[in-house]
């Protein structure tokens, strides 16, 4: 066994950790150009608003399938001034042994689609990178998850399937491109019976199959929550879906509400056609997270409530990724110990380093992580460069 192979297996019980040994970027936001060695366990990046902490942990986030962090497009992503878009090379130690992946448009121009190279190969899809590592994230702008619009915590419960399920993500773009096709068939006048039932057929399919898997998520996760102490400093939630194609699951077979949703999208096409969208399908669903302690809605609890019932949601997620694959994932952690008190945060770290994961945290304070100095990486970032701390 090699030494990183070594360093990632982690301690008896804990799941082997998945870590990035090296980080280049090149173009990527505020980075011209950057080379980072990085070592297993707890990276605290610290420095002033607007140094670009959080833009290297966007750049760490581009090793998942989608759009990272902030969901930016890619013209956003490429560095000002810069001709030929960015790039995102990794150097990764796991169980399965190291691995070279790279992301970005470099040479491409910054308006051409992402690819990814594994190993020196072109990937089929972004999808491959799950093979080899599963990231998740918290930023600040979640914080707002359970008062902001539904579809936020929809794409939330995609991102945690996504991470446990690679096939997730291409079923969310076959249905949304149905469902589009579907939506100009409407602005289009088009009437044509045998064009509404294939795509509808598309769409009643893929859709049953986005609702069964974030009704396994909801309940593998819930089941993993349950297994907590009830003493844990992040309160447990309890969640759940809300939606007509979810219920029809609850009780009858996966083919039966197949042709239930189909026979639906073809009834109510005279409703849609007014609306100029489907009104009705997993893309209405709706995501229900309780202060389970408290046994009230999310969206009614306080603020620091609902980020410490956010932290425990992820966190949980984070131990099921690790039972079910076998391998921690690598957190993204932005300003997460601004909002929390002494305790917590010592309680947060103590809990990162059990599961065992590459954590990546941001603070404009070194201080707020003085109970894990010696136990964590921490670099300074000014400007566009990062530097050990204290160098």
């Amino acid at each position: 066994m090699t030494t990183a192979e070594s360093a990632s297996a982690g301690s008896s019980g804990h799941p082997a950790q998945v870590h990035i040994t090296k980080l280049q970027l090149a173009n990527f936001r505020n980075y011209a150009s950057l080379s980072l060695g990085l070592e297993p366990g707890a990276v605290v990046l610290t420095g002033e608003n607007g140094a670009g902490k959080t833009n290297l942990l966007e750049a760490v986030s581009f090793l998942s399938p989608g759009r990272g962090l902030r969901r930016a497009t890619l013209d956003d992503v490429t560095r000002i001034g810069s001709t030929d878009g960015f790039a995102v090379h990794t150097e990764i130690a796991g169980p399965l042994g190291t691995c070279r992946i790279g992301t970005g448009t470099a040479g491409e121009g910054a308006e051409s689609a992402r690819r990814v190279r594994i190993n020196g190969e072109t990937a089929r899809s972004a999808e491959a990178m799950l093979e080899w590592v599963r990231v998740m994230w918290l930023t600040p702008a979640m914080d707002a998850l359970f008062t902001g619009p539904a579809a936020d915590r929809r794409r939330f419960l995609d991102r945690l399937v996504l991470a446990i399920d690679p096939t997730h993500g291409r079923r969310a773009l076959d249905y949304e491109k149905a469902m589009r096709a579907r939506n100009r068939l409407f602005a289009d006048e088009v009437r044509d019976d045998a064009w509404f039932s294939a795509i509808e057929a598309q769409m009643a399919e893929t859709g049953v199959a986005i609702a069964a898997a974030r009704t396994e998520m909801v309940r593998l996760l819930s089941a993993m929550i349950e297994r907590l102490p009830s003493d844990t400093p992040f309160p447990k939630a309890r969640i759940a879906l809300a939606g007509s194609v979810e219920e029809g699951l609850e009780t009858s077979p996966a083919v039966d509400v197949e042709e239930d949703f189909r026979t639906r999208l073809c009834e109510q096409r005279s409703r849609d056609r007014a609306a100029g969208r489907a009104l009705e399908g997993p893309h209405r669903s709706e995501l229900r997270v309780r202060h389970a302690p408290k046994d009230m809605p999310a969206e009614n609890c306080s603020t620091g409530e609902q980020k410490a019932l956010l932290v425990g949601l992820v966190l949980a997620h984070a131990r099921l990724t690790a039972e079910l694959s076998g391998t921690a994932p690598i957190l993204l952690l932005d300003e997460i110990a601004a909002h929390f008190d002494a305790g917590r945060r010592a309680a947060l770290f103590d809990i990162l380093e059990e599961l065992n994961c590459q954590a990546f945290m941001t603070g404009t304070e070194a201080s707020l992580f003085s109970s894990i100095e010696g136990r964590a990486q921490f670099l300074t970032v000014a400007g566009g460069t990062i530097m050990p701390a204290g160098a």
